[in-house]
């Protein structure tokens, strides 16, 4: 049997349009040079930083000007929440952050660093199709609060939050976060009708490379914002460091892709999952969650633990939670947060598709599947 990839939220492949100008920034007839640097080489680099700047920007609907090169959404997360709580905490303000029990553990790990400073952190539980509510966000709200975090679409479920509507419950003096990882490629993204003032990207959840991603920072928001990584100045003093001119340019290119092929690979995509969502409805499946993005289905598989029926299907690649916590065998943490038991959250399996998912190949696993549950209910009456 061939091996199909299912596993898209986890990472995607690089697109060979986009390692084709990632290499051209790799050797020396290309863009190989320092970007910092004050001669031709180092020019061109340059130039090519800032095409790519451009090209993210033109995606995500914001200024290039506020865009902060990372090396992935982790740090952009760490950037984001440190960066508020110390500044405020250094001010002597006391500090309170809102975020919520479903949350990457890019965010929720960086929220118990916060804590140990000195932050108080209020986790918000979802609603059971995973999104919470503007209400609960500003009933959670007090004098001290300085920051929301929110993802924008969840990595193990694929619900969407509302992130204009809860912008528009902060006061003025609390600043929103979002973690928006997943989204290129997968929701429409728009900065502008948000109005969130710190947005985390990744390049390689959008068929570009891994070690590079991006914050937006509001324009004059910097100042509000204490640095990670010191030596040099770069990022507007956010984020010093050699920017890798081809991860760069390869997030420039991978962005810029999503949106030329456009309404054709969204239709493309809503169609393999509404064939995969079918199918997995005839063969008794449940649905967990509500899942209002193109590519992600977690589905619950009555009774049945997910790591055996992972084991029972060894050229498919699919996940029973976040890739971050593939080591950690308790159930997911997204789920259990969405109010499932225990023994559903671990008889639960994401599968998210992508670029180079075929028909074919959702048909494929379908059967397979069909094969394994029939054994399973055969085995159950012996």
């Amino acid at each position: 049997m061939n091996d199909i990839y299912l596993d898209y939220a986890s990472t995607t492949p690089i697109d060979p349009l986009v390692m084709a100008r990632m290499a051209d920034a790799m050797t020396l007839d290309g863009n190989f040079a320092n970007p910092a640097s004050t001669h031709a080489f180092g020019w061109r680099a340059r130039e090519a930083v800032e095409k790519a700047r451009r090209q993210v920007a033109a995606a995500i609907h914001c200024d290039a000007r506020e865009l902060v090169w990372t090396s992935g959404a982790t740090e952009a997360d760490n950037l984001a929440i440190l960066g508020v709580t110390r500044h405020a905490m250094a001010a002597g303000r006391p500090v309170h952050v809102i975020s919520s029990t479903i949350e990457h553990k890019a965010v929720l790990d960086t929220l118990k660093q916060a804590e140990r400073e000195g932050a108080r952190v209020t986790l918000l539980s979802p609603h059971s199709d995973g999104c919470v509510r503007p209400e609960q966000v500003e009933l959670a709200l007090s004098d001290d609060t300085v920051l929301v975090s929110l993802m924008h679409l969840n990595n193990e479920v694929g619900s969407l939050s509302p992130i204009a509507a809860i912008k528009a419950v902060l006061p003025e003096s609390v600043l929103l976060h979002v973690d928006a990882a997943q989204t290129k490629g997968k929701a429409p993204i728009d900065l502008r009708a948000w109005g969130a003032d710190l947005v985390s990207l990744s390049a390689h959840k959008s068929y570009g490379p891994k070690g590079i991603g991006a914050l937006f920072v509001k324009r004059g928001l910097e100042r509000q914002l204490d640095a990670l990584i010191h030596g040099g100045g770069h990022e507007r003093g956010l984020r010093s460091g050699t920017l890798a001119t081809h991860q760069i340019v390869g997030m420039g290119e991978a962005f810029a892709l999503v949106d030329q092929l456009g309404d054709n690979e969204r239709d493309r995509l809503r169609a393999l999952k509404s064939q995969l969502t079918r199918g997995l409805n005839d063969l008794g499946v449940g649905i967990n969650g509500d899942s209002a993005c193109d590519t992600i289905i977690n589905a619950q598989f009555d009774g049945i633990d997910a790591e055996t029926l992972m084991s029972a299907l060894p050229n498919v690649a699919i996940s029973s939670g976040s890739a971050c916590n593939s080591a950690d065998l308790s159930p997911s943490h997204v789920l259990l947060g969405m109010g499932l038991t225990r023994i559903q959250a671990l008889s639960s399996l994401r599968f998210s598709i992508g670029r180079f998912t075929t028909p074919q190949q959702i048909d494929a696993v379908l059967s397979q599947l069909g094969v394994i549950l029939a054994a399973q209910t055969t085995g159950a009456r012996a």
